[in-house]
């Protein structure tokens, strides 16, 4: 593996850091609740009258910041390496192991950590534990 010196940005990363925790900072001040983004989504699953409409603004604002980011620049470059197929099997395997952790990074890693939550570090503990196990039998194991 090999880490790209030349695209390094951590101010860049710095300050997408700060914007998050400032967000869910106000999301939580404001409306008393975590900004995990996998309860939110999981909650317009089975909608009820009362927050049907918050959850939507919220998954709204996800998709349309970048759409509206692209006004005033470009957006970075990614590259997937994957089909469809696998996408979609990731895609589901984490939305099965959300609801398994009772949340996501965003809930665990970002505002539960910040709340100092032993249940969250144990979670965030265990993404990056399945992480660091996946690329390893991908790459190494697999060869892929």
């Amino acid at each position: 593996m090999l880490i790209d010196w030349a695209h390094f940005t951590p101010l860049a990363s710095l300050g997408g850091g700060l914007l998050i925790g400032a967000a869910v900072a106000l999301f939580i001040l404001f409306n008393g609740r975590i900004a995990g983004i996998s309860g939110i989504v999981g909650g317009l699953l089975r909608p009820s009258r009362v927050d049907v409409a918050w959850r939507l603004a919220f998954v709204i604002g996800l998709v349309s910041v970048p759409l509206l980011y692209r006004i005033f620049a470009a957006l970075p470059e990614s590259r997937i390496d994957a089909g469809w197929g696998v996408l979609v099997v990731a895609g589901l395997l984490v939305g099965v192991g959300t609801r398994y952790g009772s949340g996501c990074t965003s809930g665990h890693g970002i505002c539960g950590m910040s709340r100092l939550s032993p249940r969250s570090l144990a979670a965030t503990l265990s993404f990056m534990a399945s992480g660091f196990l996946t690329v390893f039998v991908v790459r190494h194991l697999l060869g892929a």
